[in-house]
């Protein structure tokens, strides 16, 4: 039996992690939940057990398989190393050790990672959730043509930046029914009824940071055999969920049930009627990434052949994190010792 701690417990990602992991294949290991001075003491579950929020400390990980850090960047680049010295796998999933020399970004479920994993890896972070959709979706359309040009536009949503950022998006859209002044410590500007590409100077957010982090991500995932991708991050007025306008161009034309043949599939969920539009509502609890697909037809001789793509596309941000982490870690047991834990 695994055991495994959650640094960064009492967080929105933490708990969704927590989920995942009691309907995994690791459903039976031994988890222990840690967190920094604030959340320590609160009560928790797991499983049918309840239990309390540990502090994190140097002792936190001793005999630890698994190490998830779930919490802020500054908790992790606190705390990772002394994971690492007790023996344990770690996975960030807070994108604090993206850029550390040896690290992997990774994302099991796409067909073709280059990333290898071995025993001199340091830590591994599962990619971010919009960079792991967006790189599944061209992944399938590139096995039916190569893409020449490809732009997203990504909606991202305020559990995207914690809890603090759901609270205040809350309590802006009140005091604006009432009539009454907002809130602004965490987004300096009014994100309630309103799409943002920039955020005020004094806000906690930054846009710019969590952008370059999903290009990051996907250019890792795609080691130069995807197109660049043309990318802008807007902040959406909506609690949870991603959601995503693409434009894609082929190299030549395809036929449209060739492409929807190659999209659909096992982690994507392609939506054929108007009626049933992927949103962040429809993707809220769900595994897969909500996709439809509509085209300009490539010749007025034969209207199901396309070069131009639209997607329009929508995911569960903090499950399919979740989710691409527990893969990560399923693929890392092959590194554990077997037999007695640590």
């Amino acid at each position: 039996m695994y055991k495994i701690a959650i640094a960064g417990a009492s967080t929105l990602l933490g708990r969704e992690l927590k989920e995942a992991l009691s309907e995994s294949p690791l459903a039976s290991a031994s988890l222990v939940l840690l967190d920094d001075d604030l959340a320590k003491g609160q009560l928790d579950q797991v499983g049918d057990e309840v239990t309390f929020v540990q502090g994190v400390d140097a002792e936190a990980f001793e005999h630890m398989d698994f190490t998830f850090f779930t919490g802020t960047e500054v908790l992790t680049r606190k705390h990772w190393r002394q994971a690492l010295r007790s023996g344990s796998t770690v996975l960030d999933l807070s994108g604090a050790l993206d850029q550390e020399t040896g690290v992997l970004i990774r994302a099991p479920w796409l067909g073709s990672e280059t990333a290898t994993v071995d025993l001199f890896t340091p830590a591994v972070v599962p990619a971010h959730p919009a960079a792991l959709a967006l790189a599944l979706l061209l992944e399938r359309l590139q096995q039916a043509a190569p893409i020449r040009l490809a732009a997203a536009t990504v909606m991202e949503p305020a559990s995207e930046f914690g809890r603090e950022a759901m609270d205040e998006l809350h309590q802006q859209t009140v005091s604006l029914l009432s009539f009454q002044s907002m809130p602004r410590a965490t987004y300096d500007a009014q994100a309630a009824y309103n799409l943002l590409a920039g955020l005020g100077e004094n806000s906690t957010i930054n846009l710019g940071a969590a952008e370059a982090r999903i290009r990051r991500h996907y250019d890792a995932l795609s080691a130069g055999r995807w197109p660049t991708l043309a990318l802008q991050v807007i902040l959406a007025p909506v609690f949870h969920g991603h959601t995503f306008s693409i434009a894609l161009e082929l190299e030549r034309p395809v036929e449209i049930s060739a492409l929807e043949e190659v999209l659909g599939g096992e982690h994507v969920d392609l939506v054929m009627e108007d009626t049933d539009s992927p949103s962040n509502l429809a993707a809220t609890g769900q595994n897969d990434v909500l996709v439809r697909l509509r085209h300009e037809t490539a010749s007025s001789r034969n209207p199901n052949l396309a070069t131009r793509l639209w997607l329009w596309a929508a995911s569960d941000n903090l499950r399919l994190h979740a989710q691409n982490a527990v893969e990560c870690a399923l693929d890392l047991r092959r590194l554990r010792p077997a037999g007695t834990v640590q």
